[in-house]
This record gives structure tokens, C-alpha cells and sequence, in this order.
């Protein structure tokens, strides 16, 4: 009966863990502290319970070349958590899936502003891809899909 217990506890525990895994994480965000949708995506991703730091700064396009951010993959925001870029309005539970797979990439990223993806919530709902992109940024994969 004890080792049963132990048994049980140790799974619950690890389900805990598991669970809050980004818990201790924080993901600092770069952006211009005129954007709306930034500070709407950052409401969205605090929901899900990922702390955000964010960084107001003047040359947001400079700090994505800084942290090797393929060009053609930007956003208006840029985030870095355990060591992954999170560019745009990624959903919060597909950083969540990041952060528990913990997958050999650089980062995820929504290209572009499309409506209807976190932040841009305007009504309308367009069509996006979130990519998984490896350091040279090069033929980037579909990590998940939206409003198909």
C-alpha cells in the first residue's frame, strides 16, 4: 500500500511539474511602446500564465537582426523565452507546446499582422500559419495552422 502511495505521489507531482514546466520561465518582449497589438498579445500570453517582461525600445527591426530574426519571418514584436524567439502573435498555447517539447529550433513566428490571431482581434478572421524556423531561418515548417 506505501509503495502505491509513493507510487501516486510521484506521479501527481510529476503531472504538476509537467504543467507549470514554464512556470519559473519569463519571456522578455521587444516592441514599441506605441503598439496596441503588442501590449494585446502580451495580455493574451500573461492569460495563459507565461510572465512577460516587456521592453519598449526605439529600433525594433535592429533587435531582430541582433537575434538573427530571418527578415522575412517578422512581426511587430519579438520574444525570447529559454532561449526561443517568439516572433508576432504566436497563441499562447503553441509557446505552451514549445516550451513543454522543447523541440531543437530557434523559434516560432507568425509573419506579418494577421486579423483574427492574438492580439488582432479586429472581426476579422484571416487565414495564418505559426512556423517553427532553425537557426538559418531557411524553408521554415508549419508548426500549427489557424482559421483554415
Amino acid at each position: 500500500m506505501l509503495s502505491r502511495t509513493i507510487l501516486l505521489t510521484a506521479v501527481l507531482s510529476g503531472a504538476m511539474f509537467s504543467s507549470s514546466a514554464h512556470a519559473d520561465s519569463i519571456m522578455q518582449v521587444y516592441k514599441s511602446e506605441y503598439c496596441g497589438c503588442c501590449n494585446d498579445w502580451i495580455t493574451h500570453v500573461e492569460s495563459a500564465g507565461i510572465k512577460v517582461e516587456a521592453v519598449n525600445i526605439d529600433d525594433i527591426y535592429g533587435k531582430k537582426a541582433e537575434l538573427g530574426l530571418p527578415q522575412e519571418l517578422a512581426s511587430c514584436h519579438t520574444g525570447v523565452i529559454d532561449g526561443y524567439l517568439i516572433e508576432g502573435h504566436v497563441p499562447a498555447d503553441d509557446i505552451l507546446r514549445l516550451l513543454k517539447e522543447k523541440p531543437v529550433i530557434k523559434g516560432l513566428s507568425v509573419p506579418g499582422m494577421p486579423h483574427g490571431s492574438p492580439g488582432m482581434e479586429t472581426g476579422r478572421l484571416d487565414h495564418y500559419r505559426v512556423f517553427a524556423f532553425d537557426q538559418s531561418g531557411q524553408a521554415p515548417e508549419v508548426w500549427s495552422e489557424y482559421n483554415q
